[in-house]
């Protein structure tokens, strides 16, 4: 079975097709399109009608791919911008019209949910019973926690991710300090290993590798505070967009690992590859 998943987050709009056979997921194409919905809503509140246009006909593309590609079902859902723009309705009827589809917007709990499952699935280290997922994204942060085999027992969310950081304070100190005011209330459960997800943990581990614990984070801050935006680009393979939001994504990496205590490893799977198996359980069901 063929499954497309269009992603509408607050930095990038993806596309994810995939070939489920069994316990099997095999992405057969994956596209995406840069559009910073999440520093709009930071700055004013709402997103522009210039910004719903591009996002309506991005997302128009994507789901045109997906058929293209032969996708049996589409699922389309907006994360943070769904939840956070005061004209979030007006945003999905757009969106809803280009992708000629169903839109839905995702809970906080859900995208927990999805990017645990979708961690779990791609993992590439033995997991043991007690796991956190940490899931940095443009505008939120969730951390799940639970076992590896069934769904997550403990969910957070806070709202505070890469874009918004870097709109709302300048420089590294006060990203920290706002930082911890969002997370002060955020005590996870003692797990035995932690998995990130999402662009800021996959860019960070081009920097310093899949294990990102506390001196790889250092490092990764230290890398991204001294050089410019060009040159992480041009090293490191980051594109330009990500290497703007990059040291708030490290600020929000660093802090997580924190409160969990043990190092984050980096997956390649998330909330797209754990929408496409909810998709599979449904059908099933």
């Amino acid at each position: 079975m063929r499954i497309g998943v269009v992603d509408v987050g607050s930095n990038t709009i993806r596309l994810l097709l995939a070939q489920v056979d069994g316990r099997d997921l095999v992405p057969l194409e994956k596209e995406r399109v840069r559009l910073s919905l999440g520093a709009e809503i930071e700055r004013t509140g709402v997103v522009s009608d210039v910004s719903i246009a591009a996002a309506a006909k991005a997302v128009g593309k994507l789901c045109g791919l997906a058929r293209r590609g032969g996708a049996e079902t589409l699922d389309v859902f907006l994360t943070a911008p769904g939840r956070q723009s005061g004209n979030a309705d007006v945003l999905v009827a757009a969106i809803t019209r280009s992708a000629a589809h169903t839109v839905r917007v995702l809970s906080t709990e859900e995208e927990g949910r999805l990017a645990y499952a979708g961690a779990v699935a791609t993992a590439d280290v033995p997991l043991p019973r007690t796991i956190a997922v940490c899931d940095v994204g443009g505008a939120s942060t969730e951390i799940a926690v639970g076992d590896p085999g069934a769904d997550p027992r403990w969910i957070r969310s806070v709202d505070l991710g890469s874009v918004r950081l870097t709109e709302r304070v300048e420089g590294t100190k006060a990203a920290q300090a706002e930082a911890s005011r969002a997370f002060e209330t955020v005590v996870p459960p003692q797990v035995q290993v932690a998995l990130a997800v999402g662009g800021s943990a996959r860019a960070a581990r081009r920097l310093v590798g899949p294990w990102l614990g506390e001196a790889e984070l250092a490092e990764a801050l230290r890398i991204v505070e001294t050089k410019r935006e060009q040159t992480i680009a041009r090293r490191y393979g980051v594109h330009r967009t990500r290497a703007r939001i990059l040291p708030a994504g490290i600020v929000l990496l660093t802090e997580v690992q924190q409160r969990l205590g043990v190092p984050l490893h980096v997956c390649d799977g998330g909330i797209r590859e754990g929408a496409v198996l909810a998709t599979v359980a449904e059908l099933a069901a």
